[in-house]
């Protein structure tokens, strides 16, 4: 009697642990998405910023799958965005009062519309952000901006490609 009731559950957990949920929710007639450039009304001058944002826009879309990188005349839906701060924080005060820990965090309203249907799906805030240390080394910034950015950018794939 025991056996037979293994052979019953044993498959049922195996069948159990195989199934995903993955919560993507893209819907059947969205095929292609348009990423035109985001704008930068930040104000903080740092070069290269809306560039460095929707590039890795694009190749997170790209390595997702889920929807094709298409241009705006040719695509189904288009995400639009805006980055509006980018604001530096001390968070490490030292001895002396001197800032030895910053957290930088990045800003951005995204706009995700349905072309096909005319509608606009989401319409959101999104910020990314990233601490690093206060030295001479310029590098340290760039890779708290990188960070951020990485943070913004898979907000706004799970944003556009989950049901949650």
């Amino acid at each position: 009697m025991q056996l037979s009731r293994l052979f019953i559950i044993l498959p049922l957990l195996i069948f159990i642990g195989c199934y995903s949920f993955t919560g993507a929710s893209v819907p059947p007639h969205l095929k292609t998405i348009a990423l035109p450039l985001f704008d930068d009304q930040s104000g903080s001058g740092e070069p290269g910023l809306r560039e460095k944002l929707t590039n890795k826009l694009i190749e997170k879309f790209q390595q997702d799958n889920s929807l094709e990188v298409s241009d705006k005349n040719s695509a189904d839906c288009i995400i639009e965005g805006t980055i509006t701060a980018m604001l530096s924080q001390p968070q490490v005060v030292s001895k002396g009062e001197i800032v030895s820990k910053t957290r930088l965090t990045i800003n951005v309203k995204v706009i995700y519309q349905d072309l096909k249907l005319k509608k606009k799906i989401y319409d959101k805030q999104i910020s990314g952000w990233s601490e690093y240390e206060l030295t001479s080394d310029p590098a340290l910034r760039n890779k708290a901006i990188d960070e951020a950015i990485d943070k913004v950018v898979e907000d706004i794939l799970l944003n556009t490609v989950s049901g949650w």
